[in-house]
């Protein structure tokens, strides 16, 4: 981008401003960028559902895995469309996982009616940690409507049948 910049600035003399030096920088991949969110949003969920058994790690392939140690601005070779049938049971695993334990978090809330779910999440006020896993499912190859479905059925069997209608 072009700035211009008026004759008074010119002749000042002092640090290069934060504007120039942020044009300086190197573009980032941003496939790159979203692979580490995804990483990112793993470990959030495995962190504040407090769910078991998953290695974060086995949820990407040999080219995912290389990819996070590389600078943000180096073009990456990222996994491809095909997965092996293997990484992607693993993947579905660890969303449903992800939809049983909000529903359980929900549902244990929703007990506690002193407890409301913004009190349970305080910093996460309309965090919608099933719509979440569908969307990460987009991202790890999976079916949202098989997450949306495990979903429903984890609202009709903790009886909160309200929710699993709408």
């Amino acid at each position: 981008p072009v700035l211009d910049t008026e004759d008074a600035w010119v002749s000042v003399e002092g640090p290069v401003s934060i504007v120039e030096l942020a044009l300086e920088q190197k573009r980032v991949h941003y496939p790159l960028v979203e692979h580490q969110f995804v990483l990112c949003t793993v470990l959030y969920a495995v962190m504040r559902l407090s769910v078991k058994g998953v290695k974060p790690l086995s949820l990407f392939d040999s080219k995912g895995k290389n990819a996070f140690f590389k600078d943000l601005t180096s073009i990456q070779l990222l996994p491809s469309g095909d997965m092996d049938p293997n990484m992607l049971s693993i993947r579905q695993q660890f969303l449903l996982k992800v939809v049983s334990a909000a529903v359980q978090t929900l549902c244990s809330s929703q007990k506690d009616k002193e407890v409301s779910e913004e009190e349970y999440f305080p910093f996460e006020k309309g965090k919608n940690w099933p719509t979440l896993a569908a969307d990460l499912a987009q991202y790890l190859q999976i079916s949202e409507d098989l997450v949306r479905r495990h979903y429903v059925c984890e609202l009709y069997s903790y009886g909160m049948d309200h929710l699993g209608e709408e």
